[in-house]
């Protein structure tokens, strides 16, 4: 048992939003009591203290969309790289690192992003994953690391036809079996999605054979019109638009993601928001691709539940909840516009979403919620209070400001000290692995 204590505490649970000087108690997985520092010392006497030094306690970060297969990527040089459009980034620098990817290097790559993700505060992930020079049991190897580190995830191998028949069928079965899997194990700490690709890799012949693998065991998670490839595929080879053929596939649906959305119709938002299909904003990969803005306002306006993930350009929820305002009031060409639907993206529909693979309540902090709780350094020279908290998160706030991680009750970061990993000798293990990756990329 835990006491997470003095500390100003911002729950997310509208009924109590904030205490002043607040605390939370957890027990096993659930959070038990709410309230008062002093109310619950004098309750729970027997819970170890941690101090939250006069700092901000809060829920955890949720990602809902990254990609775990780019953690050993961070300052990698291709040899030749010159990308002059998106097409030309997949092929150049990601599909060329894919393609190498062993399942130790998947196997670092994952504890690098989970490094990433605990120092920042990120207790759920929701990834979609590549690697097709070895793809049987990469789902597995990146579910071990993530029991062994602690951070809830929500995994799916990525479908193309992009490295022919036989590598696609992998991914397809290692898609099913992983299923198979969370189904058997029922863990509430690893969950499954069915992960394809871009619509511009994924033949009809590819999507009867996921259809029948997933038999409707799960949603998908899928990229969508990121760039106009989609669209032109769709239209010149298939004489409809992307979203119909979605449609016609029976992808669409109210556990299923997609991502990006940049290049889309009023008729497909609004095939989405009949559907109740999710969609997830990814806003710095969008600008630093080169591939346009997600039509935000518009999707809201739609009614779709739309959450904010990162797509690993960056671990950090908040530089990305900072990016997803600023390039929603550029594109709109109106400072006054954005707020609420970034925050509202972030702080509540990530946990809506999440709501879909795993039972227990998460981003709020009230009883039996999941005890997924940080403690973020943060003195603030001007008043801080309930009604403003957002506004200091955009302006002032950090992911690295996290001091101490809580998921599902365990201790991961304590006072900056991970507990119970050896970051120096796993830090090394993942750069000695990122040596030969690069050496192979680059041979």
């Amino acid at each position: 048992m835990y006491l997470i204590a003095n500390g100003r505490l911002f729950t997310r649970d509208p009924e109590r939003p904030y205490i002043a000087d607040g605390g939370v108690v957890t027990e096993g997985d659930k959070i038990v009591a709410v309230g008062t520092a002093a109310d619950l010392k004098a309750r729970y006497p027997q819970a170890e203290l941690i101090d939250a030094h006069g700092q901000l306690i809060m829920p955890a970060f949720i990602n809902t969309h990254t990609h775990i297969y780019s953690g050993l990527a961070r300052g990698l040089s291709i040899n030749g790289y010159n990308p002059t459009n998106f097409y030309e980034i997949l092929d150049g620098m990601w599909w060329k690192l894919d393609r190498e990817l062993t399942l130790e290097d998947t196997r670092a790559s994952a504890y690098a992003t989970y490094l990433e993700c605990i120092r920042n505060g990120v207790t759920t992930v929701f990834d979609h994953h590549a690697s097709y020079k070895e793809i049987p049991g990469s789902l597995f190897a990146i579910a071990d690391c993530a029991r062994e580190m602690g951070v809830r995830s929500c995994l799916c191998y990525e479908v193309s036809d992009r490295d022919g028949e036989e590598k696609c069928d992998q991914a397809i079965r290692e898609n099913a079996d992983f299923i198979s899997y969370c189904k058997e194990q029922n863990d509430p700490m690893l969950a499954a999605m069915f992960g394809m690709h871009a619509l511009f890799t994924i033949s009809d012949k590819t999507f009867d054979k996921c259809v029948k693998a997933n038999d409707g065991r799960t949603g998908y998670h899928i990229h969508i019109c990121e760039g106009l490839n989609d669209v032109e595929d769709s239209r010149d080879n298939y004489h409809m638009l992307p979203i119909e053929r979605l449609e016609k596939w029976g992808i669409l649906g109210e556990k299923t993601i997609l991502g990006h959305c940049i290049h889309l119709t009023d008729p497909e938002l609004d095939k989405i928001a009949l559907t109740n299909t999710m969609v997830v904003n990814n806003p710095e990969s969008n600008m630093g691709n080169a591939v346009g803005c997600s039509p935000v306002l518009k999707i809201f306006e739609k009614g779709i539940l739309i959450g904010l993930g990162t797509d690993a350009y960056t671990h950090d929820m908040l530089e990305s909840l900072k990016v997803a305002l600023t390039i929603q009031r550029h594109n709109a060409g109106m400072p006054n516009v954005g707020w609420n639907e970034v925050t509202t993206m972030l702080f509540k529909n990530n946990a809506r979403m999440a709501a879909k693979y795993f039972d227990t309540p998460l981003g709020v902090i009230r009883e039996g919620a999941a005890a997924d709780i940080i403690v973020m350094d943060y003195l603030p020279f001007t008043p801080l209070s309930a009604d403003n908290l957002d506004g200091h998160m955009i302006f002032g706030m950090n992911g690295r400001q996290c001091r101490t991680t809580m998921a599902n009750g365990r201790l991961l970061y304590r006072d900056r000290q991970f507990v119970d990993i050896d970051e120096e000798a796993l830090s090394a293990r993942i750069y000695k692995t990122a040596e030969g990756l690069w050496s192979r990329v680059n041979r």
